[in-house]
Order: C-alpha cells, then sequence, then structure tokens
C-alpha cells in the first residue's frame, strides 16, 4: 500500500439515510447514498423502521462505496462514524457496524459529532470551493437542528445561537403539510417559491431574544392564516400556492439573515458557512450570497451533496482526527443528544 495515502472510510446513520463515503487525503473518491423512501407515506420519519432499513442498506452501501473508490478493506486507515446526535436506534446501527468492521481489520475507530460534520464539510478539498479561515460563523439548518456556531478551529466550536423549539426544516415542513404537499416539503416549497411573490402575505417574525430562535408560533401563524383564508375561498391555496410559499420561505430567510447580521456584530466575524439540509435551499443561498454585497459578509456555501445527510461530511471529520491520533475506544456509545 502507499504509505501516503490516507483512506478514511465514513459511515452515517443518523436519522433516514444510511450512507458511506471514501477519502483519500482529504479528497471524496466516493460518496454513496441509500434513502428510505417508506417515511413519506408517514409524513415523517418512523424511527422503527429507519433502523431495520439501515439494517438492510448498510452492508450494499459500504460495499458500493469501496467498489466506487476501486479500494479494497484492507487499505483503510481507519474507520469513522456518526456517534450522535440523531436517532437512537439509527445510530446503533451505524455504530455496531463500524466498531465491528474496525476491529475485524484492526484499524482504528472514529467517532463523529454529526453537526460538527455539517460545519467541517467545507473543509473536504474539492476543485472549486474554498475552505473558511477561522474563526468564522457557521449557519447550521436542518430537520432537527437550527443553530449559530462559532467556529475558533476544527475541534474548538461554541454554540452562540439556538432554536428554543422547533428547527427550521421542520417550520419548511409542517408549513408543507398545511398546504397539502409531500413530505418532506423544503424542496417542494422552494422550488414553487420561484414562480411567486414573497412580498403577496406577510408574517410576523417572532421576537427572540440574543441569537436564539423560535418557529412553533411561525408554524401557528400559517396554520391560522391558511384556516381563516379558506373559510373564506375554499379555493384559496390552490389558486395562491406559489405566493403563499414564496411568502413563508420569504419570512424564514429573514428571520435566519436578521439573526446572522446581529451574530456578526456581536463577535466581529464577518466569515459565514452553512450547513444541514435546508442549506440546499435556493432562496437560503441567495440570500447569503446577496449578504456579501450588502453587509461585506465573505459566505462559504458547500457543494450541495455534502449539505444533506452524507458520509463524506463524516470522513472528511475522520480524517483531520485521524491527523490528530485522536480515535475512540471499542466501548465507544452512540448517543442520540450529542451536544457540539
Amino acid at each position: 500500500m502507499n504509505s501516503q495515502n490516507i483512506y478514511i472510510l465514513g459511515i452515517e446513520s443518523s436519522c433516514d439515510d444510511t450512507a458511506s463515503s471514501v477519502i483519500c487525503n482529504g479528497k471524496v473518491i466516493s460518496n454513496v447514498v441509500a434513502n428510505q423512501k417508506i417515511h413519506a407515506e408517514y409524513g415523517g420519519v418512523v424511527p422503527e423502521l429507519a433502523s431495520r432499513a439501515h439494517q438492510q442498506n448498510i452492508v450494499p452501501v459500504v460495499h458500493q462505496a469501496l467498489k466506487k473508490a476501486e479500494i479494497n478493506k484492507y487499505q483503510l486507515n481507519a474507520v469513522a462514524f456518526t456517534r450522535g446526535p440523531g436517532l437512537m436506534g439509527s445510530l446503533l446501527v451505524g455504530t455496531s457496524f463500524s466498531k465491528s468492521l474496525a476491529y475485524g481489520l484492526n484499524i482504528p475507530l472514529i467517532d463523529v459529532n454529526h453537526m460538527q460534520a455539517h460545519i467541517l464539510a467545507h473543509f473536504i478539498d474539492e476543485d472549486g470551493f474554498e475552505k473558511p479561515k477561522f474563526p468564522f460563523l457557521a449557519l447550521t439548518i436542518s430537520g432537527g437542528h437550527t443553530q449559530i456556531v462559532k467556529v475558533n478551529d476544527y475541534f474548538d466550536m461554541e454554540v452562540i445561537g439556538e432554536t428554543i423549539d422547533d428547527a427550521v426544516g421542520e417550520a419548511f415542513d409542517k408549513s408543507g403539510k398545511i398546504l397539502g404537499l409531500n413530505y418532506p416539503a423544503g424542496s417542494e416549497i422552494d422550488k414553487l417559491a420561484q414562480s411567486g411573490n414573497p412580498k403577496a402575505f406577510k408574517f410576523t417574525k417572532p421576537k427572540v431574544e440574543g441569537l436564539n430562535f423560535s418557529f412553533s408560533g411561525f408554524k401557528t401563524a400559517v396554520l391560522y392564516f391558511i384556516q381563516r383564508e379558506v373559510k373564506v375561498n375554499p379555493n384559496f391555496i390552490k389558486e395562491n400556492l406559489n405566493d403563499i410559499c414564496a411568502s413563508i420561505q420569504y419570512t424564514i430567510i429573514g428571520i435566519l439573515i436578521d439573526k446572522l447580521k446581529l451574530a456578526t456584530k456581536q463577535t466581529g466575524i464577518n466569515q459565514i458557512a452553512i450547513g444541514g439540509g435546508v442549506s440546499a435551499n435556493s432562496g437560503i443561498r441567495k440570500a447569503l450570497k446577496d449578504g456579501e454585497q450588502k453587509f461585506g459578509w465573505k459566505t462559504y456555501i458547500p457543494k450541495f451533496e455534502f449539505t444533506t445527510d452524507n458520509a463524506a461530511m463524516i470522513a472528511i471529520v475522520g480524517y483531520l482526527k485521524y491527523l490528530d491520533k485522536d480515535f475512540a475506544g471499542q466501548d465507544v456509545m452512540a448517543s442520540a443528544r450529542l451536544k457540539i
């Protein structure tokens, strides 16, 4: 084996995607994701079904990742896996598999914090993508999280703002459900919003102290607004769908940007990176890019495939930890509520 090549296998199983990736010296050489379609029928992720699907998917997904990377398992230098946060049953499948594989191959095992991985995905070597310089602010937005994180170094992070109730991804999905859209609704709202008027309907922004967020009141406001309008005109949703989606998206983006403006003012840091599934939203990406002109920000937006849950971000953290010789023991446990 070429001693200069460091191959890290990443395994991600925190929610409903089973993913595996191989990184060589910081560059992605394979990235495989198996989605679980079954949850759409239930309008949300069913934990028991998710963990069963992970059990079915994990071996073929890891096999595919190695095959696409054109290496065999004996060339791996370490196995990195998501320890948490996430659904306990899902995490256990990835943790158990990773421990067994590392033990069987007699190579280091590396535990990864899923939320740190969303941020550190920016450090994957990818042509045309610049890496943030420390310190920077990271906005991590997903179905389960909304956080502003001050990143001083790879593993020196501090959460300076977070949601006090629901995550931003949930606000998109629940709003979509009220409108009769399919789950998950975020991408559908994004698509419909592009041909709507963002100022057609006004939703009030929740007033929350400091850098924290709240989305539960916003969801309720959308619900009451729709109920009120449908009473007057039963075809209201159908006739105004694009405008409703555009107005919902415009308000959510406004909430995020307002908090980022406050965070840059308070910290004096104007470098901003985004991560997490909701950062795939085209409106949010555009608002961040506009922030470069409007507020003098330097913004970092990851490659689309590294925004949603994926194993490349787990593998890059594994690579950075491998260089530090920061390994986990076989007694490492999955943790559903792991903090940054």
